[in-house]
């Protein structure tokens, strides 16, 4: 089932108006010369930036070789995103006992340095310019799990919301800023305010997986508008980062009591398992 997307594009800074031959061609070629060579600088210059970890000069917002030093792939479980000690499981042992309402999850990396930090810049200092790099490459994990296979592409993304005071006081959803991005890059619909959170309570940090439940019971809702289109969809939900899993766990409890089908999580990074 695929739905309209309603998401709107950041702002982009106007192009530079193009340059005029002046009427005297032959006099007019020098300086054309000379604007073709800023033009080329400048594009040239756009395209490059230092890298979020290494701080490089180079070509991407997160270097390669950052990448892969500090993001190497690793054998997860594809219900929680649990690091796992051997490939050859599929599945951690805590999700087979005690199973999530989520029929998947896929995160970037552990959370651990350099993300950690590069997480909290985003998500508590307003470095919302880091949205791009940290999308890109959770997109590139998503696109490595369809091509194996085991995960299939959702209908619509969904992030996770802030209540309407939190986001007051932080004037931004980080978890919205993931989407928009991702959505754009994988080509699917999304939706700002299809599931909603009625209000904050006491914050999740240092709270264990039962205290975070109660803290979190009835804290989500799907907009009535958003039901008819819900029904039947399989839904991801965006998130910076799944540490016990009980705030993405109440969030699809609630989808899926509103009709969704199928919920996964997708996130920027696992806290590993204590």
């Amino acid at each position: 089932m695929r739905v309209a997307a309603q998401y709107s594009e950041p702002a982009m800074a106007p192009l530079p108006t193009p340059l005029s031959e002046p009427v005297d061609a032959a006099a007019g070629r020098p300086f054309v010369a000379r604007a073709g060579r800023w033009l080329a600088r400048l594009r040239e210059g756009a395209s490059a930036s230092a890298c979020v970890v290494c701080e490089r000069w180079q070509a991407q917002p997160l270097c390669p070789a950052c990448r892969q030093r500090f993001g190497a792939p690793r054998s997860r479980c594809r219900l929680c995103a649990l690091e796992l000690p051997g490939a050859a499981a599929e599945i951690c042992g805590a999700c087979i006992r005690h199973p999530m309402p989520l029929q998947a999850s896929v995160t970037a990396w552990s959370y651990a340095y350099p993300w950690d930090g590069l997480i909290t810049r985003f998500k508590f200092h307003g470095a919302v310019d880091l949205a791009a790099p940290l999308a890109d490459a959770l997109a590139e994990s998503v696109q490595d799990a369809w091509r194996a296979g085991w995960l299939e592409p959702p209908d619509l993304l969904l992030p996770v919301p802030l209540s309407p005071q939190r986001l007051r006081e932080r004037g931004y959803n980080q978890a919205w800023e993931l989407t928009r991005r991702l959505a754009r890059r994988l080509h699917l619909p999304a939706h700002p305010q299809a599931l909603q959170r009625l209000r904050e309570r006491t914050p999740q940090a240092g709270l264990g997986r039962a205290q975070r439940l109660h803290n979190l019971a009835a804290a989500f809702v799907v907009a009535p508008a958003a039901r008819p289109v819900l029904a039947g969809c399989r839904v991801a939900l965006v998130d910076d980062v799944m540490t016990t899993g009980a705030t993405l766990s109440e969030a699809a409890a609630t989808l899926q009591r509103a009709g969704v089908a199928q919920v996964q999580a997708w996130v920027l990074a696992r806290t590993p398992a204590t």
